[in-house]
């Protein structure tokens, strides 16, 4: 089975090709201006839309992708908070191992339910190893995953997690301060991380700012992603795009 969206992500790490995703939640997403979001998206060049999140209550995960097709050709890819967030319309899914919890129901119990569900739909599958990362402030994924973040001030017991994950497997690592955090993943986990794995390395929440961004960017992330801050603020997208790209210039 072809792997376009796992070859695009190596491709870039292996080349510090640097991208940009924006994560579209359904429960926040206003259907009245999404065309519009879409629209801006695509002229400025983003990379890929995650589509999900940990708590959806108005189950329009089809309809989201579905505009998503309508209206450009960037990938889809589900980022599932359980095993119902599921929709073989996507592209492909971010098959998430929670390990830096020890719920084994986000390590492998949610996982073992989707197995057969995600194999018939088709998807391409990003086996993930997700790092929830402290933020100042209880998220909703850690509270609905029932786990404790990763300290932000211990890089090292972030590279020694990171680690085992690349030793299972996982083919992705993806650290993550969660929606609405206050502060962002701190640069120096992401620089120890980096230093520990070869696997691309996507950086999210508390991304609100383009120094925040280069920040991530500088440390190693290969793929930063922003959510709530695009939403509260439109004029953010083309600023971040922008670190993106120049990034990629100016280390290329």
């Amino acid at each position: 089975m072809p792997h376009p969206v796992l070859d695009s992500l190596l491709s870039r790490r292996s080349s510090g090709r640097k991208a940009f995703a924006v994560l579209l939640d359904p429960d926040k997403i206003n259907f009245d201006t999404f065309p519009a979001l879409l629209d801006r998206a695509v002229a400025h060049g983003v990379d890929f839309f995650f589509v999900g999140g940990s708590l959806i209550t108005d189950y329009a995960l089809g309809e989201v992708i579905a505009e998503i097709k309508r209206r450009t050709t960037i990938p889809a890819i589900l980022f599932p908070g359980s095993n119902l967030h599921i929709e073989p319309s996507a592209d492909a899914i971010l098959f998430l191992s929670l390990i830096s919890g020890r719920n084994p129901e986000f390590l492998i119990g949610q996982h073992v339910v989707a197995a057969p569900i995600v194999r018939r739909s088709g998807l391409e599958v990003l086996p993930t190893a997700y790092l929830l990362v402290d933020a100042g402030v209880q998220t909703t994924v850690s509270y609905i995953s029932n786990t404790t973040p990763l300290p932000a001030d211990k890089p090292g017991v972030a590279a020694c997690t990171a680690m085992a994950g690349e030793m299972l497997g996982l083919r992705l690592t993806y650290l993550d301060a969660g929606s609405g955090a206050k502060r962002p993943v701190p640069p120096e986990l992401i620089a120890a991380v980096r230093q520990s794995v070869e696997t691309p390395i996507i950086v999210g929440g508390g991304i609100n700012s383009a120094r925040k961004a280069a920040d991530a960017l500088e440390a190693g992330a290969d793929v930063i992603v922003v959510g709530n801050g695009i939403e509260q603020n439109p004029d953010l997208l083309p600023e971040l795009v922008g670190v993106v790209k120049g990034f990629a210039r100016v280390t290329g």
